[in-house]
């Protein structure tokens, strides 16, 4: 699908402007959620605000508000799922940062957790983001969908969804990598989440099941997108542009669509993706803007 420059860079323009939106609203409710860092233990709510207010795209949070919207809700209604899935995502690479899983030094342009705090209270914290994030979503305003609401999520985060797709993604270091099996990683580890935060988000705002299908097939597949483009983005950036170390994927001999497919390849997959994700909105009209919006930022971005 062609787009001019001009068009392209309105649309970059709008997802920037609603992710920083977004970003800004997210900050302060989860600045709300949070323990002070004055509080017993301080030492683990130092290291669990370290790494959850780092920086980052939000996009998760910024996903879960755009679905609430486009099925009628509001950024209110969707605050503790945009909340849980960021303190989900962060205990995450908190965790996938350790020496015992992808031993990296920096993250969002930053001392990892564990090089500022120490091994064990990284893992604490990222166990204690873990367990925040679900007390979080019992405060949704609409009660009677918080049961659909904790499935959707806890689906997404564990052993067939994120957690899943990490020891996938383990198990396959140095192996001869296929499609199919990278596709399967990408789909767990990533994606589930990505999806997880758009139907959470969704049916926190009042989804019919309609709606909720579409958007469920969007998220999928723009998870799937945005994970390829970290695989293209891991070789081609640097650390700066990045705030992560590149290249440690082939380094540790990673199943990654570039490695199946080529760069280049791997880019027109991404994009077909996305295109695909679109399709799925159309039955929302002009509410699901947003939505567009934020799907093709993830094939533009740079970080």
């Amino acid at each position: 699908m062609a787009v001019s420059s001009s068009k392209t860079e309105a649309v970059g323009h709008d997802a920037a402007a609603f992710l920083e939106r977004a970003r800004v609203f997210v900050d302060a409710e989860l600045d709300r959620f949070l323990p002070a860092e004055s509080d017993v233990p301080q030492t683990l709510h130092k290291a669990m605000r370290y790494s959850l207010f780092a920086g980052g795209k939000r996009l998760r949070p910024a996903l879960a508000l755009a679905a609430s919207e486009a099925v009628g809700g509001t950024f209110a209604d969707a605050a503790p799922v945009a909340c849980t899935v960021e303190m989900i995502h962060t205990y995450s690479l908190i965790h996938d940062d350790l020496p015992a899983m992808d031993d990296d030094d920096l993250r969002r342009g930053r001392p990892t957790c564990h090089k500022v705090f120490g091994d064990a209270m990284a893992i604490l914290a990222g166990d204690a983001l873990l367990t925040l994030a679900f007390e979080a979503l019992t405060t949704c305003a609409k009660k009677e969908r918080v049961a659909e609401i904790v499935r959707d999520v806890a689906r997404a985060s564990g052993t067939h969804g994120m957690v899943g797709g990490q020891v996938l993604d383990i198990e396959g270091e140095g192996q001869p990598a296929t499609l199919a099996s990278v596709r399967a990683i990408h789909e767990w580890k990533t994606a589930a989440l990505i999806a997880g935060s758009c139907t959470a988000g969704a049916l926190a705002g009042g989804a019919t099941q309609t709606e909720y299908e579409n958007i469920a097939n969007f998220g999928k597949k723009i998870g799937l997108a945005f994970q390829i483009l970290d695989d293209i983005l891991d070789e081609t950036s640097s650390p700066e542009q990045l705030g992560k170390t590149p290249g440690k994927d082939a380094q540790a001999g990673k199943a990654t669509y570039p490695r199946v497919m080529g760069l280049e390849k791997a880019k027109v997959e991404a994009q077909k993706l996305v295109d695909e994700a679109l399709a799925e909105l159309h039955t929302l009209g002009a509410r699901a803007q947003t939505l567009e919006r934020l799907a093709r930022f993830v094939v533009e971005r740079r970080n």
